[in-house]
């Protein structure tokens, strides 16, 4: 364990004993905030400056209502599916009717506020332990299937063409982007495809320290110049950021795509946050733990703040949070000096902004989305467990053919099939069943019948309340069924236990067969 008094906390004496460390890494994770936030925002069908707007609020909001001392809050590609699909509902052209288009963003502004509002309640009324009660395969196949779309809607824009068409339709469609593409623009979009991905494969120390995304925009900047690339291939930001401040309307909160967009937005958006920070949590150098109802509450007043200006909804942002966390950040004070860095970035030069190619965004996107839907995330549930690849692989289908919502929700029910077929009661899948043994030694919660997701929470609340106590020991010997949920979330607690000075001891598996031999898979009771 760290020696606490070596732990750095994001308060006024770590404001002035970190500065330095925290100053270089919020403008580092600037330079790869910038062009992504840009381009996020042309996706998500918003104005460039949206991103930034995002990133500014959520750099200052996040340092004050967060613990969380080394996430970043900003905008994220993984709303990206559901932003366009609101603005899209309400009207949006794509450029061929501009007053529709602000009108269609208005809109979706008004969405976002009160999609804002009920996370701020998610926090007051400590929601995020909600967010343990998703299965992992299931969550991991909605962030797929996002990554998919995101590619099949960027790769076009990459090659200078329209994206118009359902993600499915556009993934038929790929061949052809190579054959109509733009000659120019074209060419700097595969330049730029080729430094994103062949990046991660360099092994030059002093380049490698070099954010990619920002090796793309001193490449392509001069090749876009070179060509005389026209305005509509351009990035657009205004001259004075202040004039582009935008106002929510309100009239479609209550109408039935309001109420949908403003569920995606709180619901998923709440999700992905909590999951990226506890991803920042685990890979923490010091181990510091994010109060998660917290981190709910500053993301609710983020995003209320950044909807009522025209900014994207935001999240705990994981991409950035990593760069953050490798350029040697200590405190939070490094999200807040990367969204001044923004600020006085766009205030003072936007003309240079102006001069970024659409190409060489959209090509951070298709990357970022390829990394979503990595081959290696079907190679990993595949390794956990055959049933683990078919939730996962449901899930994505079920996402592309439907909707969000419905996607997940499909995963989940596959997943409660399965159960099923494995011979879990019913009643189990609703109700714990479990008892507390106390003893001088310790305590014991035995469970009985199955320990699996929809469960999972109510168990782990067992558990926590046991955290006194000298020993706790987990008698998982009368199940029927172990998911993998609740083995991989009991692992977390182990380690979680021992990190302070406690003990956690899973027992009674031996009778139990594992469906692989990762230690998380899920185990049935041998006949």
């Amino acid at each position: 364990m760290v020696d606490t008094g070596d732990i750095p906390q994001g308060n006024g004496s770590g404001f002035k004993r970190y500065w330095g460390p925290d100053l270089l890494s919020g403008f580092l994770v600037f330079l790869i905030a910038l062009p992504l936030c840009l381009g996020i925002s042309l996706a998500c069908g918003y104005p460039a400056i949206a991103g930034i707007f995002t990133a500014i609020i959520g750099g200052i909001v996040g340092t004050v209502f967060s613990n969380s001392e080394l996430t970043i809050k900003g905008p994220a590609a993984g709303l990206i599916v559901i932003a366009i699909g609101c603005v899209t509902d309400f009207g949006f052209t794509a450029g061929r009717d501009p007053a529709a288009d602000i009108d269609a963003y208005r809109l979706a502004l008004g969405v976002g506020v009160v999609a804002g509002v009920i996370q701020i309640l998610f926090g007051v009324f400590r929601s995020g332990i909600l967010g343990e009660f998703f299965p992992p395969a299931a969550v991991h196949g909605l962030l797929a299937s996002i990554g998919v779309i995101i590619f099949a809607k960027q790769l076009p824009v990459t090659l200078g063409l329209g994206s118009e068409g359902t993600p499915l339709e556009l993934l038929a469609r790929i061949p052809s982007y190579f054959t109509d593409m733009h000659p120019q623009v074209g060419l700097i979009g595969i330049i730029s495809l080729v430094i994103m991905f062949g990046y991660p494969f360099l092994k030059i120390p002093g380049l490698r320290a070099i954010p990619a995304p920002l090796v793309v925009v001193l490449v392509t900047v001069p090749l876009g110049l070179h060509y005389g690339l026209g305005r509509e291939f351009l990035v657009d930001v205004p001259s004075n950021m202040f004039g582009a401040l935008t106002f929510p309307d309100f009239s479609g909160v209550a109408t039935a795509t309001g109420v949908k967009y403003i569920i995606l937005f709180s619901l998923i958006g709440s999700l992905e946050s909590l999951l990226s920070a506890k991803a920042v949590d685990q890979i923490d150098p010091y181990r510091r733990k994010t109060n998660y109802d917290g981190d709910l509450l500053a993301i609710g007043v983020g995003n209320t703040a950044s909807a009522l200006v025209g900014g994207l909804p935001m999240i705990s942002e994981i991409v950035r949070s990593k760069a953050n966390i490798d350029n040697g950040a200590k405190t939070r004070f490094a999200n807040m000096y990367h969204g001044m860095f923004l600020l006085v970035f766009v205030a003072l030069a936007p003309a240079l902004i102006n001069m970024i190619p659409l190409a060489a965004l959209g090509a951070m996107l298709v990357f970022t989305g390829f990394r979503l839907a990595s081959p290696k995330e079907f190679v990993h549930m595949y390794h956990v467990g055959r049933e683990q690849l078919v939730i996962f692989v449901a899930t994505i289908v079920g996402v592309l053919a439907t909707d969000l919502l419905v996607g997940i929700g499909i995963g989940i029910l596959v997943k409660v099939l399965i159960h099923l077929v494995n011979g879990v009661p019913v009643a189990s899948l609703f109700r714990l069943r479990a008892d507390i043994d106390r003893s001088e030694d310790g305590a014991t919660v035995k469970v009985n019948d199955s320990a699996v997701f929809s469960t999972w929470i109510g168990l782990k609340k067992r558990i926590e309340a046991l955290k006194g106590e000298t020993a706790v020991r987990v008698d998982l010997s009368g199940t029927t069924l172990v998911d993998h949920t609740v083995m991989d979330r009991l692992r977390e607690m182990e380690k979680e236990f021992e990190e302070e000075g406690a003990s956690l001891e899973i027992r009674g598996l031996e009778g139990h067969h594992p469906f692989s031999d990762d230690p998380t898979a899920a185990r049935t009771k041998k006949s």
